[in-house]
């Protein structure tokens, strides 16, 4: 019964006046004990007297207390500043009772109403300490009582600075859940054994299994601002082989309103632990640059276009293009932007292929800036039809840059591959192809055309990552295809925001490498996932090894060998300047290329593609044997030469 009520009411707050009530009743209380303090238990004082000042103190707290507003506070969030607000309350009050004293000694008022000095005084000293107790009290009661009868969940906190006392103090104001902070983990010697609100604090190497099995632990959350993501991955592979659900408060400028909601507590996710350094963006220079200019933005609804249009959106540009042919995608970006308050944009559902539709969007928009993001880029589908792959990734990508030549963009903003360096698959192939091409066509053009290069980006459409979330809500096996398959990552916000800012400093004719830090192993990136969602490898979900597939490298790599690199102002984005090609040769092979295409012949347009780039190497793919031709051929005429 008790138990039902406090669950189905714990939403419910006690009415302010109902408080007020309270808070005059204890007053006058104490006013009462004030006199048997005074006098003792005997009651020898003037029963008259007392009876008159009974009313008058009660409309004098009445008005001291609505004066400050202290019954105004949430009774179970009582804290430091309630108490303030009481302490203020009690010496209004007092102040009053003193000036009855002198107004009646003064003849001002009846003498009924002079109060003794000794009877304030004391009369004050109890509602501080009655007043405040009171709050106290019902406080712990109720957090008691909801903690023991509700379904509660106990937890413990790592961190026992200011933040995990902030987090305490989220947590257990919450109304909706009932939880029990059962102790503050902390690696500081000098907090170990120590109590923070009652609760102890314990170094780290002391919570074992079989503590938390013991006191029924069944979350951790990490409190610790500006936390290091290697820092914070030692800790959570330590935790999560406690069996127990890992938890992370978000940035403190992520706040609410500069207050940690308990909602905004999340269960810690692969993203956050990956070893990927905050990046600092030269604002100033994206202002200036996008400043009162039309940006058109191709496969703007995709995972990287999608956020290069939430970045460019901070800033004051003249309108916003948004080009791609995923319809449902981009009504949900659309709508996404009209949340926000953004007006200034444009949705075109179009097909970078089509030229007539592109030029009529360049002729109705005039852009200034292009960003084009674009591109076929799942390497088995594009190994199985190569056809698709060059007519998104080559042809898609020539009309865009010469209509942008053509109507005299400013500057023309590539998003290019990692798998464009020495490619073993066609889609890297037919990315390295579109670089070469605008590498070339800038040479011609008054138009500044720039190449951005990295590698996977956390969370994007047909990631590994997404793979696996999915593949453990079924129950596994995760699947990754080698064991010693690594890959380079990048968040998706970071990699937009480094496009721009790749943007912003380009010349024309660059190929901007972006630092993508230390490459992952895929199959220890499994491993942590599965531990994160609180299972155990193999026992729950094992990993299946699949093998490599069609077209796919082991390690992946940045820089071609026939590259160098030089620094730019900003840390992670250096230059590329590979050796100068033969553009004229180049230009006729991709015309060359396009029109072979259209007869859908495989193996004689990536035939003509090895012809372009000649480091493509086809890898686990039906084009190997092309390879194999290819080499024969050159050994015959090595043998003629000689």
């Amino acid at each position: 019964m008790i138990k039902d009520y406090i669950i189905n009411n714990s939403h419910k707050h006690a009415s302010k006046w109902v408080v007020l009530s309270i808070d005059i009743a204890i007053t006058i209380f104490n006013f009462f004990l004030a006199y048997v303090v005074r006098f003792g238990i005997t009651l020898d004082f003037d029963k008259t007297n007392f009876v008159y000042q009974i009313p008058v103190m009660a409309v004098i707290a009445a008005a001291s207390f609505l004066m400050i507003g202290s019954h105004k506070g949430v009774i179970r969030h009582t804290g430091m500043r309630d108490a303030y607000n009481l302490f203020l309350a009690v010496t209004v009050l007092i102040s009053l009772s003193g000036a009855l004293m002198v107004s009646s000694r003064l003849s001002l008022i009846p003498e009924l109403l002079n109060i003794p000095v000794s009877i304030i005084c004391v009369h004050y000293l109890l509602n501080i300490i009655n007043l405040t107790l009171s709050r106290l009290v019902f406080k712990y009661f109720y957090h008691y009582i909801k903690s023991k009868l509700g379904d509660s969940s106990r937890v413990m906190i790592y961190g026992a600075g200011d933040s995990g006392l902030i987090t305490l103090a989220a947590i257990t104001n919450d109304s909706h859940k009932s939880v029990t902070v059962v102790g503050f983990i902390d690696d500081n010697p000098q907090k170990i054994g120590k109590t923070i609100n009652g609760i102890n604090v314990y170094r780290s190497k002391t919570i074992t299994q079989g503590y938390i099995t013991k006191h029924n632990i069944t979350e951790i959350i990490v409190s610790i601002p500006h936390i290091d993501k290697q820092r914070l991955s030692e800790i959570s592979d330590n935790l999560l082989k406690l069996s127990v659900k890992v938890k992370i408060i978000p940035a403190i400028n992520d706040w609410i309103d500069g207050k940690l909601n308990v909602s905004q507590i999340k269960q810690i996710q692969i993203e956050d632990l990956l070893d990927r350094a905050p990046i600092a963006l030269e604002n100033q220079n994206i202002k200036k640059e996008l400043h009162d200019k039309v940006i058109l933005i191709t496969g703007a609804a995709g995972s990287i276009g999608s956020e290069i249009v939430r970045q460019a959106s901070f800033y004051s540009y003249k309108h916003l293009v948004l080009v791609d042919q995923a319809e449902s995608p981009l009504y949900d970006l659309q709508q996404e932007l009209l949340s926000k308050g953004v007006n200034n944009f444009t949705p075109i559902v179009a097909d970078i292929r089509d030229h007539q539709r592109i030029e009529t969007i360049f002729e109705r928009f005039r852009p200034n800036m292009v960003f084009h993001a674009a591109a076929y880029k799942h390497v088995p589908l594009m190994e199985n039809n190569p056809c698709e792959a060059i007519k998104i990734n080559v042809l898609g990508t020539r009309k865009l840059a010469d209509l942008s030549s053509e109507f005299g963009v400013d500057k023309f903003v590539f998003v290019s591959t990692d798998k464009a360096v020495n490619p073993t698959n066609v889609m890297g192939a037919t990315k390295r192809v579109a670089e070469m091409y605008i590498k070339c066509l800038h040479r011609t053009s008054k138009t500044k055309f720039i190449t951005t290069r990295f590698g996977n980006v956390l969370g994007s459409n047909g990631s590994v990552i997404p793979l696996f979330k999915k593949q453990i809500d079924k129950g596994g096996p995760l699947t990754v295809t080698h064991k010693d398959v690594t890959r380079f990552f990048m968040t998706i916000p970071e990699a937009s925001q480094l496009v721009i800012e790749a943007g912003t400093m380009g010349n024309g004719g660059e190929i901007f490498i972006f630092d993508m830090g230390e490459s992952v192993k895929i199959f220890d990136l499994a491993k942590k996932m599965i531990r994160l969602s609180g299972l155990n490898y193999p026992n729950d979900i094992d990993i299946e090894i699949t093998g490599l597939r069609p077209g796919e490298k082991l390690y992946e790599e940045l820089l071609a060998d026939t590259e160098n690199t030089l620094p730019t102002y900003h840390k992670k984005i250096m230059i590329s300047k590979f050796d100068d090609a033969d553009c004229p040769l180049v230009m006729d092979k991709i015309d060359d290329l396009c029109i072979m295409n259209l007869f859908n012949q495989d193996h004689k347009i990536v035939g003509k593609l090895k012809e372009i780039v000649p480091e493509f190497i086809s890898k686990n793919s039906t084009f190997e044997s092309i390879d194999i031709k290819n080499e024969e051929t050159n050994n015959k005429e090595q043998k003629v030469l000689v």
